[in-house]
């Protein structure tokens, strides 16, 4: 079996150099995000955990780390056409938002179906929304017709080098605020984040664990993984709005050749851990971002012996935009 740690991390969209210039680029602009502890879950989990609070970044989520990356590494005359997206999430948000910094339009295409909140967060920093259907289909089309009119920047949620970039700056900061962590657990959608923070994390401690974590309902990472080619699943079923996306031809590869294992969760397990959030870590989080606690207190974590040597776990809280209805109706389903 190949050697993960060996793997020369230049093959892929981007390497530690892309991360570091990255971490120093956005450096104005991103909040140093907070790790928190708990004894409680600690003896829950029957680990040390620490969390990594992304639901305290600007705009909400980690998605700003790799919005601003992008749109700041844009020279002026790209620039001043403004930057476009399809998103129904936190992308949107986090590009509006570095494109009001950098005084530059923001195009954002999204579907009729997405949370309000989230909606609500591309107004407030100004983004200007063009609705479509809520088909990829539809997204893509719009998002063309947007480019075609505008001549704005297509700002890719994941699939994107300068956005994988900007996501692997949390492992940088992470591990220098716990050096000691041996694994890290890390939502896995599109695959972005945790492409990022594998090649970060593994190019600073090569022997560190990376576990993706993923609903059931969700699972096409899963299913990739383990039949070695990109799955898509032409239906999602999960509480987490912000999981349902597929891999992408540049995420595929880290995800394939760097990330230990992927882990999969119910929904109820989900919700389960986003409740212990609230109420022990006091930090209202999204369902996307308790996926890693759901993890880390399964049973499939806790009784694979791979991981019986795992003891200082770093878990990614990514992010805190919840639609307050929805999660009320959840919590009391």
């Amino acid at each position: 079996m190949e050697d993960n740690s060996t793997k020369d991390h230049k093959k892929y969209a981007a390497d530690i150099d892309s991360i570091s210039k990255a971490q120093a680029r956005i450096k104005p602009y991103v909040h140093i995000t907070p790790v928190l502890s708990s004894e409680t879950l600690n003896s829950l989990a029957g680990k040390s955990l620490f969390f990594k609070c992304e639901c305290f970044q600007k705009g909400g989520a980690f998605k700003f780390r790799g919005a601003s990356n992008t749109v700041f590494s844009l020279d002026d005359e790209q620039a001043a056409k403004g930057v476009a997206t399809h998103s129904s999430g936190n992308h949107a948000a986090a590009l509006a938002l570095a494109a009001k910094l950098r005084g530059i339009p923001a195009y954002i295409v999204i579907p009729k179906n997405a949370p309000k909140c989230k909606v609500e967060n591309v107004k407030r920093y100004g983004g200007q929304i063009i609705w479509c259907e809520p088909t990829m289909q539809s997204r893509e089309e719009t998002a063309n017709k947007v480019l075609k009119e505008t001549g704005a920047v297509l700002v890719h949620p994941y699939n994107d080098p300068r956005t994988i970039s900007g996501q692997g700056t949390l492992s940088l900061e992470f591990l220098d605020q716990v050096p000691q962590l041996d694994t890290l657990i890390v939502p896995i959608s599109g695959g972005g984040l945790i492409s990022g923070i594998t090649i970060g994390a593994k190019s600073i401690n090569p022997a560190i664990r990376v576990i993706a974590a993923e609903p059931k309902g969700a699972d096409d990472a899963a299913q990739s993984k383990a039949s070695g080619k990109i799955i898509t699943m032409a239906q999602t079923n999960t509480i987490a709005d912000g999981l349902r996306a597929s891999l992408g031809s540049l995420t595929w590869p880290v995800v394939r050749d760097l990330v230990d294992d992927i882990i999969t969760v119910e929904d109820k397990e989900i919700v389960d851990a986003m409740k212990l959030c609230y109420e022990i870590l006091k930090v209202a989080i999204e369902p996307s971002g308790a996926i890693g606690l759901a993890v880390v207190l399964s049973d499939t974590f806790k009784k694979n012996p791979a991981f019986k040597d795992s003891r200082n776990i770093g878990i990614v809280l990514s992010g805190g935009n919840v639609d307050l209805g929805v999660l009320w109706e959840s919590l009391h389903g």
